[in-house]
């Protein structure tokens, strides 16, 4: 890699595929994935439920099931560290909480309802603070009374300016407070701030919004976008909604049945779509000329999936090369990256719109 493309990208996939033992066979979930994100970017995942996008951001965060899941190959190169080569022990100390971090889709679920919010939090400021010394972070068990006076009142007051970040009114007070105690909006803006916290330099944020109805969901996108903004934090932003993808994203990588399909900034996947899915899910959407159209046929089952392109049994533009081999990634231009051996043209878009 060099020193140029190391300052560029914060994360590169590259050739990444991942199965997964079930009763019925082996489901090959990741095919061969390559998905790039730049240093202060937000950088969307988009695609079908059951596409292999949280099984991408859990490759990454190293939290594959290892009774059932295995890496057939490829790399995680994050910040120029291949974390398929480190352990588990080595991730959860270095990485896991600290350099990436993680906004989940169910807020609720994710707090203990036993246990006041502040006390969650500053247990999280314990492990994972960037207040920690090189000797905590390497010590293999926390003794009783390592957490210092000292650091715990610095940790604490990290949190009160961040939760007013995050436009959480009176901090102190919702520090107090259970987690059935407040909205759904303050959880999800809690989760922001905890997955801030740590001062990391990618948050992966799994289908975040899709619990909160559409007046929050455009008040946490917005708040997310803004803080990225200002912290210079890579987002990951998983989703199967197009139109949150273009509200928050500079970038957008579509996937479809375990391979990506095409990547590109947000204006070009908008404007000039050029995978057939990529087309034939915008498509997809409601509108006024066309009502809504569907997408043909029916997501393959990834234990027997069909081989070369994955969308070819349902592709309009598939051809004898589509059903044996998968494309190379071309780059059309501006790192607009697809993988088609028949690509949509001007023409084809045009007639389509």
């Amino acid at each position: 890699m060099t020193a140029n493309s190391r300052s560029d990208d914060l994360l590169r996939v590259r050739d990444l595929s991942v199965s997964f033992a079930t009763d019925g066979g082996v489901a090959r979930v990741l095919d061969h994935v390559n998905m790039t994100i730049g240093r202060g970017r937000i950088v969307g995942l988009v695609g079908e439920s059951g596409c292999g996008k949280t099984t991408l951001a859990r490759a990454i965060l190293g939290v594959l099931p290892s009774n059932s899941a295995r890496v057939d190959s490829g790399t995680i190169d994050f910040d120029g560290t291949d974390l398929l080569q480190k352990s588990p022990e080595w991730l959860a100390r270095n990485v896991r909480g600290r350099q990436i971090s993680f906004i989940p889709q169910d807020p609720f679920s994710s707090f203990n309802p036993v246990f006041p919010i502040g006390s969650q939090i500053m247990e999280l400021m314990k492990w994972k603070s960037p207040e920690l010394s090189e000797e905590d972070v390497l010590r293999p068990r926390w003794r009783p009374g390592s957490y210092s006076r000292a650091r715990r009142n610095a940790d604490y007051e990290r949190v009160l300016i961040l939760l007013r970040k995050v436009q959480l009114p009176e901090p102190e007070a919702i520090l107090r407070k259970y987690p059935h105690e407040v909205s759904g909006g303050q959880r999800q803006r809690l989760m922001i701030a905890m997955a801030l916290l740590p001062e990391p330099k990618l948050v992966i944020a799994d289908e975040a919004t899709t619990a909160l109805d559409v007046t929050i969901q455009a008040q946490i996108l917005m708040l997310l976008r803004e803080l990225a903004t200002d912290l210079g934090v890579s987002v990951l932003f998983t989703t199967h909604d197009l139109g949150t993808a273009y509200e928050i994203c500079d970038r957008i990588t579509v996937m479809y049945a375990g391979q990506e399909m095409e990547s590109a900034t947000s204006n070009e996947f908008f404007n000039h779509p050029t995978h057939p899915y990529t087309n034939s899910l915008l498509r997809s959407l409601p509108s006024r000329e066309h009502g809504i159209q569907g997408i043909r046929g029916e997501i393959p089952s990834l234990i027997d999936p069909p081989t070369g392109c994955r969308f070819n049994p349902r592709c309009d533009n598939s051809v004898a090369v589509c059903r044996q081999d998968r494309p190379d990634p071309t780059d059309m231009g501006d790192g607009h990256i697809v993988r088609c051996f028949n690509p949509v043209s001007a023409e084809q878009r045009a007639k389509a719109s």
